[in-house]
């Protein structure tokens, strides 16, 4: 049965990245200067999919996907991006690796070029040195998100690693410590959306789906990409631990899925968010950071439940749209869902993760 359920999931891989390879805004108006749905724009959720591309690529050996991956790059290279910020950072984390299968010269260029605007004080610091989540159009005046992990932290540790410099590794781990600082919820174990430094506080206090997701993700790969203390290393998968185990207090009965308000069950089930939990998760089983016989079967009723929202044609659907922080649990409500990069990405690496789960970790 274990080759039955890895066939199913390869097939859902494959068309939940073709789906993502031919990604268009199909009529939905956005409010952000570039489209966080077309495929080919430098944006944040292009760089999250590409990344999902890339772990394809790793674990299939695909070399479609490595094509495209390549071609994006040169593409996009060509048109010229149009900002640095923390969010148009989030496509550089890809190129790393591109750049150690290619060992193009250009790519190496632009990794230096992005990793002097990181740390030469280009990209804009707010309280206690964090990288403040500025945005293409917007600077987010004092305001830091969990997402920043993501989208800029890890690309500064890889570069740091491919360019020989500590220093990148250690601001890297300075901003995971200040993040979690003034943003993790202690008594729930899960991460407030955002935290502004001119107003300190954490606006609505909402524990948000997705932003929680990406430390569940982050974290994990970051430990693989960086030597780091041990003593730093066990600070880290503590707040990892917390935050799984209030996810399986919050896991949707019915589902197993999670709500895009974690703790809020009148919230809709988010399925980027429930993917990047998945991910994170079946990652720490498999890296034995997490006990299989515990979470185990809190993964099963997840996964049972996760292809119900992936449409025959490999559009991951209830994946909300791009979301700034909010100030009460309604505006998260609000967002819409539509078909968007990053759920896509999500799902895919939630699906290569099961594929061992299922094959290696776990006889079912």
């Amino acid at each position: 049965m274990c080759d039955n359920v890895n066939i199913a999931y390869e097939e859902l891989l494959n068309r939940v990245s073709s789906c993502m390879l031919t990604m268009k805004n199909n009529g939905i108006e956005e409010r952000f200067p570039i489209s966080l749905i077309d495929i080919n724009c430098w944006e944040w959720p292009q760089g999250v999919g590409i990344y999902g591309l890339y772990k394809y690529y790793e674990t299939s050996g695909r070399q479609d996907i490595l094509d495209f991956l390549i071609h994006w790059y040169d593409e996009r290279m060509e048109e010229g991006i149009l900002e640095k910020n923390v969010n148009t950072t989030a496509p550089m984390l890809t190129l790393t690796y591109i750049y150690e299968i290619t060992r193009k010269e250009e790519y190496l260029d632009l990794i230096r070029e992005w990793t002097a605007w990181i740390m030469d004080g280009s990209l804009i610091r707010t309280g206690d040195g964090c990288f403040q989540h500025m945005i293409t159009g917007d600077p987010n005046q004092s305001e830091i998100l969990i997402d920043t992990l993501f989208m800029t932290v890890l690309f500064l540790a890889r570069a740091g690693v491919i360019l020989g410099r500590k220093d990148c590794v250690d601001e890297a781990n300075y901003q995971f410590l200040q993040h979690i600082k003034y943003l993790l919820n202690k008594k729930e174990g899960l991460f407030y959306h955002g935290f502004n430094f001119d107003r300190n506080n954490n606006y609505g206090e909402i524990m948000w789906g997705r932003g929680n997701s990406w430390y569940t993700v982050a974290i994990m790969d970051y430990l693989e990409m960086v030597e780091i203390d041990e003593g730093l290393k066990r600070h880290f998968l503590t707040v990892y631990y917390d935050q799984v185990n209030a996810l399986k207090k919050y896991a949707d009965r019915d589902c197993g899925l999670w709500h895009t308000i974690i703790n809020d069950n009148s919230s809709y089930i988010e399925i980027s968010a429930s993917a990047g939990f998945l991910c994170g998760i079946l990652h720490g089983i498999r890296t034995g950071h997490l006990d299989i016989n515990e979470y185990g079967d809190m993964v099963d009723k997840a996964l049972a439940h996760l292809p119900e929202y992936i449409k025959e044609d490999g559009t991951v659907m209830n994946v909300s749209y791009g979301t700034p922080i909010g100030e009460n649990a309604d505006f998260y409500k609000e967002i819409i869902c539509c078909p968007m990069t990053y759920g896509q990405a999500m799902t895919i690496m939630a699906l290569q993760e099961a594929m061992v789960y299922t094959g290696k970790g776990k006889a079912v």
